[in-house]
């Protein structure tokens, strides 16, 4: 199941930034190239789903509302490739969604995805094997 769509992706960014980024053979560039969007969409769900894998049974169903973003975000940084620069909204936006990501894998944020938490084991017991006691208080209780 699709996390992010084309039109996610128009109503966040906007259209003018997708032809941009996108329309490789037009000059100037006049249309959204949606194999190139699909891509970075297809590139950018593969990469939250290793994260959620971790802790929730894929595919996703329903898609909780607030990965639709954070997945914009990586493929909006998937289609800017090297032309993000370093310090810009398109690269911390990036991070923070990579950072949200490692949260969810290491159970500090938590999905509202009814019934697909992956079984986790819980904290076991300790067992120990040993030999039996060579020394005890009925052994000793001569000395």
């Amino acid at each position: 199941m699709a996390y992010v769509t084309q039109q996610d992706m128009i109503d966040r960014f906007g259209e003018q930034e997708l032809i941009q980024l996108t329309d490789r053979t037009n000059r100037p560039a006049s249309t959204i190239d949606a194999t190139t969007v699909a891509a970075a969409i297809g590139d950018a769900e593969k990469l939250a789903d290793s994260y959620l894998a971790k802790r929730y049974a894929l595919p996703l169903t329903p898609v909780p509302d607030v990965l639709v973003p954070i997945v914009a975000n990586i493929a909006r940084y998937n289609l800017y490739g090297e032309r993000a620069e370093k310090d810009s909204a398109v690269t911390r936006n990036h991070k923070d969604a990579l950072t949200w990501l490692k949260d969810v894998a290491a159970g500090t944020v938590q999905l509202e995805a009814a019934g697909v938490a992956s079984g986790q084991s819980a904290g076991g017991q300790v067992q120990v094997s040993a030999p039996e006691r060579i020394f005890s208080r009925d052994s000793l209780g001569g000395y």
